[in-house]
């Protein structure tokens, strides 16, 4: 993918003209974005998904006025007929289970990964959907199955309604309506109102992405960087409070002005150095989510010379980099020079051939080693030993 190549999945502009022109901007409506589109994962698998702990999924049924909301992990047996209209599944994250799903996911890194979260499926009876609402998020809306009208709109107003489990909008007043078919895309900025209705059965596949609150961000940051200077408790570095030039005082319930700025000085000795706070923004960022769990691998050990020809990262893993460290799985390594450059390239492309990863220096090939053994990544074509 290039910045300058038109795509048909944005309607034949550029990734550059779409970021430019539409992204957190303004709606756009992509006729057969993806030409011949079938759903990528066959009706009953999905909604076979809603019984297992790994998968986040939501019922949601309309009866009339009222709406209810059951969480999974629950019985297949529990949802509606496929007869009975106005219910709708939501199963979140569903390219972490399916490779299909995932390499799909893949079509939209011409936004950093960094933002990109994940692939919800919503599968609808006739009349389903979730009401009028509007997402934080950016999110395109690809028709897979079937068909969905939808209705969008600015919004002036953002009051939601009272005793519904969902945030639904008092007052929707939508200005255009679409219906889209299979292989038909709807991208939406944060913020625009939209309501989804299945038009007959349909599933609906919803690319969203990650947006990193100020005070939800701080407070993670904060946390992790708690945990750094607590292990600076007892050194040299951990400064005791000193004031050897306090007077006399009786009865005095104020906090001395010396220790305020003693308490301002040590937060701030804490943030001075950037590259804390970088790491632990890298490792806020590839946090798996709590529904993920890794499968290792069959056999204890993989020599370096018995690698596969080729690596590939689970769909599972999450890895980004910034200018001297890897982030991998919530983790964070201090990487230069050329095991860099090649642990940038599978962070960025996800697979590294054996030629490569025979070049990385025996530290970046232990830590290739340990990733492995987590189930962080697997051999492809592999020629590794049997268990």
């Amino acid at each position: 993918m290039q910045k300058n190549t038109a795509l048909a999945l944005l309607g034949g502009l550029t990734p550059e003209q779409f970021m430019k022109r539409h992204w957190q901007k303004k709606p756009l409506l992509i006729r057969q974005a993806l030409p011949d589109m079938k759903p990528l994962i066959e009706r009953s698998q999905l909604l076979e998904m809603v019984e297992s702990e790994e998968v986040e999924s939501r019922l949601i049924v309309r009866k009339g006025a009222k709406w209810t909301l059951k969480k999974g992990p629950m019985g297949r047996k529990s949802l509606p007929s496929l007869k009975t209209p106005d219910w709708t599944v939501l199963i979140q994250g569903v390219d972490l289970h399916n490779d299909a799903v995932h390499s799909l996911l893949q079509q939209f890194r011409f936004v950093p990964d960094a933002r990109l979260d994940d692939l919800m499926i919503s599968f609808a009876s006739e009349g389903g959907g979730v009401g009028p609402h509007f997402d934080s998020y950016d999110v395109f809306l690809l028709q897979a199955h079937g068909q969905r009208k939808w209705r969008i709109g600015r919004q002036k107003k953002y009051e939601l309604q009272e005793g519904v489990p969902l945030k639904i909008l008092k007052d929707f007043k939508p200005e255009a309506e679409f219906v889209l078919n299979p292989g038909d895309m709807l991208y939406l900025p944060p913020g625009y109102a939209h309501d989804g209705v299945a038009v007959g059965e349909c599933m609906t596949y919803s690319v969203g992405f990650r947006v990193p609150r100020s005070a939800e961000l701080a407070s993670e940051l904060l946390m992790g960087l708690s945990e750094e200077v607590t292990e600076d408790q007892g050194t040299a570095s951990d400064l005791l409070y000193q004031d050897p030039h306090q007077t006399a005082a009786i009865q005095d319930a104020s906090v001395p002005k010396a220790l305020q700025e003693f308490a301002v000085q040590s937060v701030a000795k804490a943030l001075k150095d950037p590259q804390i706070l970088n790491c632990l923004l890298g490792e806020s960022l590839t946090e798996p989510k709590p529904n993920v769990w890794f499968d290792a691998p069959e056999f204890d050990e993989l020599p370096r010379f018995e690698w596969p020809a080729q690596i590939r990262l689970d769909r599972r893993t999450k890895m980004l980099f910034d200018a001297k460290h890897i982030f991998i799985n919530g983790e964070s390594f201090r990487a230069a020079g050329k095991d860099a450059k090649l642990l940038r390239k599978l962070a960025n492309e996800k697979t590294l051939s054996k030629a490569l990863a025979s070049q990385l220096s025996d530290n970046a090939a232990e830590l290739m080693q340990a990733w492995w053994k987590e189930g962080w990544w697997h051999c492809e074509a592999s020629s590794a030993p049997s268990a």
